[in-house]
């Protein structure tokens, strides 16, 4: 198992939002958290990624065999999980070159490493804006721009 998160209760200023959430992840598996507005899933990633808030008050998040249930945004990231946040959170002062480069890259375990080429192949639309400061973008480039800089830090879990 990749992911294991058992019986997870996470909650914002006392109150509990997730209450004994079960999700078991395989290894090369892709899962979809669907459901309407204010279910959770936002909570529940956040969770997963060490974001605060919200607050984890009871139950495990194991990834790859290792308890990462309280440990910062930073030591999950650098474990090999990555967010792609809903606001993007780009900086509009940077271009999309900039971007890019700026994010620090984890030694590849196995597999192809992301470089700026990469992403641009995946994402041609940025090929032509990529001297184009961030800000200048429309919200689906800055989409693809936010989705390629999760993917420089090659995570194992986007």
């Amino acid at each position: 198992m990749s992911l294991e998160v058992t019986g997870l209760h996470v909650g914002y200023a006392g109150a509990e939002v997730l209450r004994g959430i079960d999700l078991p992840v395989a290894a090369d598996e892709t899962v979809a958290l669907l459901g309407r507005n204010g279910r959770g899933k936002t909570t529940l990633v956040r969770s997963i990624c060490g974001l605060h808030p919200p607050v984890t008050t009871a139950g495990s998040i194991v990834y790859e065999g290792v308890d990462i249930t309280r440990r910062t945004s930073f030591q999950i990231n650098r474990a090999g999980i990555a967010i792609v946040p809903q606001g993007r959170h780009i900086f509009g002062s940077l271009t999309v070159l900039e971007h890019l480069s700026v994010v620090r890259k984890r030694k590849p375990s196995s597999g192809e490493a992301w470089t700026a080429e990469r992403v641009f192949d995946f994402f041609p639309r940025l090929t032509a804006r990529q001297k184009s400061l961030a800000k200048s973008l429309s919200g689906g480039e800055q989409q693809m721009l936010a989705i390629g800089r999760a993917l420089m830090g090659k995570p194992r879990l986007l």
